[in-house]
């Protein structure tokens, strides 16, 4: 029989579908405030803006392939070599390199569950095979146990921290410990899209952890603390061989020229953009503040969000934000991660936090 459509792959039709936080309207038609993507509320420095209106003439071209002054500002930024960095659309299209370079049909990749959604699709889109495990209790990697589920097939160990959704940041010393009982040939991968939000003095550091080991890979974004989310553009810090594979496995020129010149002034204001930052944790310390008083038990974050573990009530919980103008992202039944946002949004989710409890504001 002759075929009436193209064959695609299998693995598709069970992808896990990327789940975007929404923006909606109010009844009255006026924006709600949208807590669900993990956006940095404030727009671009003026003087980013301004660089990207002089880039603007400039479309018509190809942009540098190899992102050259964002990498050499990159390495000087980290004290790395240039060829140690690799760029790419984001850091989840950087992820996606990192798998299809490491990856062949049936190996494992090793995360946390609940972690950042994108795992499960980039490793199934690979043909390689997830092994999911359980946060403990207190919604922190069971380092123990993902060490303990690394077997021979394992190629890749991912360690979101802060770990998106929850919050939690994985400590030195017991990244420690994990990487002691990795083999080396296996590639363990720091997702650090929200490091810049973490202020525990015992974090686990990334690019001294990178330095100090030959299976280390770092992930960085510009979309979280920088505010380049429209633009995508991340990074990886990576062993030299790894790197080299992850520039072949881009897609070329896939770092364009607005977000290669955003990035780069974005890299010379840092510290205009860090008082930013602090102004975020900041509020995000308020809110888990006010939270508990209201009730509520939440972890930790060290994230520009909070987590609320609501099992069964998650729903109605996204429903009853909705309703007052505004919008999480509800995660099944396990809960809904709320961005901090801008003072008067996170007063508006108190607010119906505090309803939800049938408790005082």
């Amino acid at each position: 029989m002759t075929a009436t459509s193209p064959r695609l792959r299998a693995v598709l039709g069970a992808l896990p579908a990327y789940v975007p936080g929404r923006s909606v309207m109010r009844p009255d038609g006026s924006p709600a405030y949208k807590l669900s993507s993990n956006e940095n509320p404030y727009p671009p420095l003026p003087a980013v803006q301004k660089v990207l209106t002089d880039a603007l003439s400039g479309v018509n071209r190809y942009p540098d392939l190899a992102a050259t002054g964002l990498v050499t500002a990159l390495a000087a930024a980290h004290q790395v070599e240039p060829t140690q960095i690799a760029t790419g659309t984001g850091s989840v299209g950087v992820l996606q390199q990192i798998v299809q370079a490491t990856c062949d049909a049936d190996d494992e990749v090793v995360y946390a569950w609940r972690s950042f959604e994108a795992y499960p699709i980039v490793t199934a889109i690979a043909g390689a095979r997830s092994v999911q495990v359980p946060l403990l209790p207190d919604e922190r990697h069971d380092l123990p146990a993902m060490a303990a589920a690394v077997t021979d097939r394992t190629r890749l160990v991912l360690l979101c921290t802060p770990n998106n959704p929850t919050g939690r940041a994985i400590r030195q010393g017991e990244l420690d410990e994990l990487l002691d009982a990795v083999p080396g040939d296996v590639l363990v991968v720091l997702d650090e899209a929200y490091v810049e939000f973490v202020r525990d003095p015992k974090g686990a550091d990334g690019i001294a952890t990178f330095r100090a080991r030959e299976n280390v890979a770092v992930l960085r974004t510009f979309s979280k603390a920088y505010g380049l989310a429209g633009l995508r553009v991340g990074y990886a810090v990576a062993p030299e061989p790894v790197a080299t594979a992850l520039r072949a496995t881009a897609v070329p020129f896939g770092v364009n020229i607005l977000a290669q010149v955003a990035a780069l002034a974005s890299l010379e204001a840092r510290d205009e953009l860090l008082t930013r930052v602090d102004d975020l944790v900041a509020e995000r310390e308020q809110v888990t503040r006010a939270l508990r008083q209201q009730g509520w038990g939440l972890p930790d974050s060290e994230a520009n969000f909070v987590w609320l573990r609501l099992g069964e009530r998650t729903a109605e919980f996204a429903a009853a934000c909705e309703a007052a103008g505004v919008v999480v992202r509800a995660y099944g039944t396990d809960g809904c991660r709320v961005t901090i946002g801008e003072p008067a949004a996170n007063d508006a989710f108190l607010t119906v936090a505090a309803e939800f409890l049938g408790v005082a504001r």
